[in-house]
């Protein structure tokens, strides 16, 4: 589990291609990896990989054929620039908000703006994510938790302070680029409650109009 805070920008050292997965070297830069041991999760660019080896300037991870067809994996090259972000620990703040790095997919972005000292990013996702996207809700983009502001059909807008845009990747985006996005766990569970077919329907009687009431729908 992480939080969306990044710790670190590391890039791609080294990339081993097989038939359909690809084993990863990052290099790490900033991030402290004395406390990372081989079995450990880091959250790289959203994606949760698992520490193969170690070595004096980074980490080695295997990255699956389904998560390269659903990430920007499957264009990366060498010296592709990588937010990371090392595993909750009981003692950690909770700083953006729950992030399984269980990437959904990838949303274009459409459109960059500069406002005030901020950056304004205009973003596409598939219909089938749309629907978990809410105004004010979370979202991952690139492993960084971000709150979005504003929602229009399947485009949605975020606002990346300065802090944020010079810690991450995100000051690099441009029109036509592809981030991974993570989508806020909630909706997905919700999604699911209502979708259970009625014969593994609890007897809580959750229904649309219960959240609603509770204030989870408009």
């Amino acid at each position: 589990m992480f939080t969306g805070i990044i710790e670190a920008v590391g890039h791609i050292k080294h990339i081993d291609r097989n038939s359909d997965d690809i084993r990863l070297t990052v290099s790490s830069g900033k991030l402290d990896l004395s406390d990372v041991k081989l079995g450990d999760s880091i959250a790289t660019n959203g994606v949760c990989l698992t520490v193969v080896s170690l070595n004096a300037d980074g980490y080695v991870a295997d990255v699956s054929a389904e998560t390269v067809a659903l990430t920007g994996f499957n264009r990366y090259q060498v010296g592709e620039k990588l937010n990371l972000e090392k595993a909750v620990t009981p003692t950690t703040r909770l700083g953006g908000h729950m992030v399984s790095g269980h990437v959904d997919g990838t949303a274009n972005v459409v459109k960059r703006e500069n406002r005030g000292q901020a950056i304004e990013f205009w973003l596409q996702a598939s219909t089938e994510l749309a629907r978990y996207i809410a105004h004010k809700g979370s979202i991952t983009i690139d492993g960084v938790s971000l709150t979005v502001n504003e929602v229009k059909g399947a485009t949605f807008r975020l606002t990346i302070v300065p802090h944020t845009a010079d810690e991450t990747t995100l000051i690099d985006l441009q029109a036509g680029d592809k981030v991974n996005i993570e989508v806020d766990q909630i909706a997905r569970y919700l999604e699911r409650l209502m979708q259970a077919p009625s014969e593994t329907k609890s007897e809580s009687g959750l229904t649309l109009e219960t959240l609603a009431k509770a204030g989870f729908m408009r």
